[in-house]
């Protein structure tokens, strides 16, 4: 499983001391989740971010924004960044605060029960 780890190494900085992280391979990458909540994963050359779902509409149309669709289902409150859109501070910064902001209210999942 590849994701861009300078990616990662900036997610991680911008993350820390936002509470109790943890570090888990999914989705194709590394997410990051915040108080056992998934909040920002890092692929190739993006970033998915958990956003809050009434921010979604007007986060999609933003330059470098593409919807999360899982199961050919679009997934609100999930969208994706490309790394071109995350360039400078400002920019990054502002996904990573949104991202972050939701995490306060965010649910998390479910525990999946184990096979015997």
């Amino acid at each position: 499983m590849s994701y861009n780890e300078q990616l990662a190494d900036r997610v991680r900085e911008a993350v820390a001391g936002a509470g109790d992280i943890e570090e888990k391979k999914m989705f194709g990458g590394m997410c990051f989740m915040v108080n056992g909540k998934m909040c920002i994963c890092v692929r190739d050359e993006e970033i998915m971010c958990r956003i809050s779902p009434e921010d979604y509409a007007a986060s999609i149309e933003k330059t470098g924004c593409r919807p999360m669709i899982h199961g050919g289902k679009t997934m609100i409150g999930y969208i994706y960044v490309n790394e071109d859109a995350i360039r400078t501070k400002k920019e990054f910064d502002y996904w990573v605060k949104t991202s972050l902001a939701f995490n306060k209210d965010a649910k998390a999942a479910k525990p999946k029960k184990k096979k015997n």
